[in-house]
């Protein structure tokens, strides 16, 4: 079974609170191969009042979790019954495992982020195997040949016309092979 992200809904202002309660049960009930990352997706806005700018961070979605997991029983157990959480998104109730979101729907999300769906530092290394989803280069395979962590790209070598070509893609535009 493969990780996807998966909407889990809130009480609107407990997000924040879901997310540790939940990080704290893929600890103790070490779901940690099942369960990977959760975030809240937020932006920073600045607003002057008075002469006197002031950062706010806003949620993107109040009342949303998302939740990188791999879609097991035990797995949609421990979100399901974490305090907080009242259900996920794409699910018909009775007992119905959700849908989870498209690559595309959590690249726009992670992106502004400044995150990638693909965890570079735990999935990805020089000489990994990848398939391009996305971009002028997309259907194609090639070989990871270089990480840029801090800009989210990397180098990949493809195939072109029998030749290794190195391309430079955005991490979001590839999955691991």
């Amino acid at each position: 079974m493969e990780k996807l992200w998966y909407v889990v809904t809130t009480y609107v202002g407990h997000e924040n609170k879901v997310k540790e309660k939940l990080e704290a049960r893929t600890e103790s009930m070490s779901m940690q191969d099942n369960i990977f990352r959760v975030i809240i997706p937020e932006t920073t806005e600045v607003e002057v009042k008075d002469g006197v700018k002031k950062e706010k961070t806003k949620k993107t979605f109040p009342g949303y979790v998302f939740v990188e997991m791999v879609m097991s029983d035990e797995a949609w157990y421990a979100v399901r019954n974490t305090p907080g959480v009242t259900g996920f998104i794409g699910s018909s109730g009775k007992g119905a495992k959700p849908t989870p979101l498209l690559p595309q729907e959590i690249d726009r999300i992670l992106i502004n982020m400044g995150i990638s769906r693909v965890d570079i530092e735990s999935e990805l290394k020089v000489g990994d195997k990848v398939n391009v989803i996305d971009g002028p280069f997309k259907g194609m395979m090639g070989t990871v040949d270089t990480i840029d962590i801090e800009n989210n790209r990397l180098n990949v070598l493809i195939d072109l016309f029998g030749q290794e070509t190195p391309v430079e893609v955005e991490l979001f535009q590839v999955n691991k092979a």
